[in-house]
């Protein structure tokens, strides 16, 4: 296909390769490159055609791609690969630091505006999909409540945080939703819920040999954005354990808001996702976004957007025609 986008990646972990396979079921895509810190030599891609370079190339390649996906963790990677990316070319990356995001938007906005590129932020599930279901629901039904669960599920922004702590050697984190919170939501109760009423934050580490345990559950359970607010429970595993028992990477979770229209009947709107592959969705997400990056580009809306300002047509690869036909 002669007209087909051309896409980068930077990052080469279980995002990156799930990109891979996104962009692989759409025609209209193409991957130019892959970006890493690693020795590009020493990984083994079985895809023909497709160059592996040091992330420091990426400057070379402004003229030979359109859309450059980050594929990071929030925790180090984004902020400072964002904005540096930004100046270079149109972006979408997954930053997922909830709290953050204001701060993070201004960063990349700037950034991108100075470049006349166009940078959509925060892009995936959640946020992303739930944000936008978040917006809809509570636009419909504005006397109502909306909750959010994630799980039961494998965190990828969380694990990556937890494997940057000092003394860890690899570690993942399951977020379990506690089921009486989910049942009063879903009964039209509207309850007032804390976070840690919401949710269970489950780690299985593995720690460097004689390191303090006690030290890194400490900065586990205490680290602020990912784990303070929550009851967190920390187990100490073998290494053999984690790859045998942890290797999967299944998430989901749903949205739902409760509320009351006209008379004082109860509606409940709910959308939800169950994923056997976390980082393969999030990649499809992106790959979507990265279409309408390039495509809003092309309109000369620059400067950093979100899934809020982002119109559902641009995802697409078909026309708006065909769209109105067939899905309306």
């Amino acid at each position: 296909m002669s007209n087909q986008i051309r896409v980068g990646i930077v990052g080469y972990g279980n995002l990156g390769r799930g990109t891979i396979e996104a962009i692989k079921q759409c025609p209209d895509l193409e991957l130019v490159a892959i970006f890493t810190r690693r020795v590009p030599e020493n990984l083994v891609l079985n895809e023909p055609n497709i160059e592996v370079l040091h992330i420091s190339r990426a400057e070379d390649y402004q003229d030979k791609i359109d859309v450059m996906i980050l594929c990071g963790g929030s925790a180090t990677d984004l902020p400072d690969q964002a904005p540096y990316f930004a100046r270079m070319f149109n972006t979408i990356d997954s930053y997922d630091t909830h709290a953050k995001i204001p701060e993070y938007f201004s960063i990349v906005d700037n950034a991108a505006k100075e470049s006349g590129k166009t940078s959509i932020i925060s892009v995936g599930w959640d946020p992303g999909l739930f944000s936008i279901n978040r917006l809809m629901a509570e636009a419909i039904l504005p006397n109502g409540e909306n909750y959010t669960f994630w799980g039961k599920g494998l965190s990828q922004g969380h694990s990556d945080a937890i494997r940057k702590v000092e003394g860890v050697v690899g570690g993942v984190q399951y977020t379990v939703p506690i089921a009486e919170a989910v049942e009063k939501v879903k009964g039209g109760a509207n309850p007032e819920l804390t976070t840690a009423e919401k949710h269970r934050r489950v780690c299985y580490v593995v720690a460097e040999e004689e390191y303090d345990k006690a030290k890194i559950e400490h900065d586990i359970v205490t680290m602020p954005n990912y784990f303070a607010d929550y009851h967190t429970e920390v187990n100490f595993i073998s290494e053999e354990e984690l790859k045998a028992n942890h290797s999967q990477l299944p998430h989901g979770g749903f949205v739902i808001r409760g509320g009351q229209t006209g008379q004082n009947h109860k509606q409940i709107m709910e959308f939800s996702l169950n994923l056997e592959s976390n980082p393969e969705f999030t990649a499809s997400v992106l790959v979507a976004y990265a279409r309408a990056a390039y495509r809003l580009n092309k309109e000369g809306q620059v400067g950093a957007k979100t899934v809020f300002e982002v119109a559902p047509v641009y995802l697409s690869p078909k026309s708006a025609e065909e769209l109105r036909r067939n899905l309306l």
